[in-house]
């Protein structure tokens, strides 16, 4: 009995997030598809039904939040409102939590695997470029500092929220990495003209989407 389309979407979700959090961990060169397949409780023989290699695989694990509706945020404690007129500060603060900075293996595409992707091929670099750019464009659109160069200034906000945690995460001395990630949040905000009126303690919001979603602390 063939299987439901509905029952084909979630084992490709399954397969899609076994692959992320391999992929996050270990680097797309030491993941094979037969453990990708083992995460997502599948064999491997099953893999070629969905994806036509694992460079494709590749390609769809790129995706994250600001491009897919269904991918959900899995760092404890931390929400961000798509819709929120501070989305530009909660993307800033999200980046940059501990939150994230510790859930190495739920890490946004962009922080765990950028090497990766300037070592693969099209496919991958294009959907890299696909998220940044939908991150761009969410940082420039909540920007208080309609400056005429809000672009740039959101490309520049974006480049330090993604590479201080990946440098954050190089360094050994935790306390030192605490502190890269303080300072990223403090420039980022500024840049943004976040800095005024953005409350730096949790507060409840109305539901959105059927859930609770909260302004983030700021994670130090």
């Amino acid at each position: 009995m063939p299987y439901t389309a509905a029952h084909r979407l979630q084992t490709k979700k399954n397969i899609i997030d076994s692959a992320r959090k391999l992929f996050n961990r270990h680097g797309f060169e030491n993941v094979s598809i037969g453990q990708i397949m083992a995460g997502a409780g599948l064999t491997h023989g099953g893999f070629y039904s969905y994806f036509g290699s694992k460079s494709d695989l590749y390609a769809e694990v790129m995706n994250c939040f600001f491009t897919d509706p269904e991918w959900k945020n899995c760092w404890e404690g931390v929400h961000i409102d798509l819709s929120a007129t501070d989305v530009g500060a909660q993307i800033v603060k999200a980046y940059l939590s501990r939150q994230h900075f510790e859930d190495v293996e739920n890490s946004c595409p962009m922080v765990a695997l950028p090497t990766d992707v300037a070592r693969s091929g099209v496919a991958a670099r294009s959907a890299f470029e696909t998220v940044f750019r939908a991150m761009v464009s969410v940082l420039e659109r909540s920007m208080t500092n309609k400056n005429g160069a809000s672009r740039s200034t959101a490309q520049a906000i974006a480049a330090l929220s993604i590479g201080g945690m990946v440098v954050a995460r190089t360094l050994v001395d935790r306390g030192h990495a605490d502190e890269l990630r303080a300072a990223c949040i403090d420039a980022a905000m500024e840049l943004g003209g976040w800095n005024q009126g953005t409350d730096s303690q949790p507060r409840s919001r109305a539901k959105s989407n059927g859930r609770v979603v909260r302004t983030l602390a700021r994670q130090r």
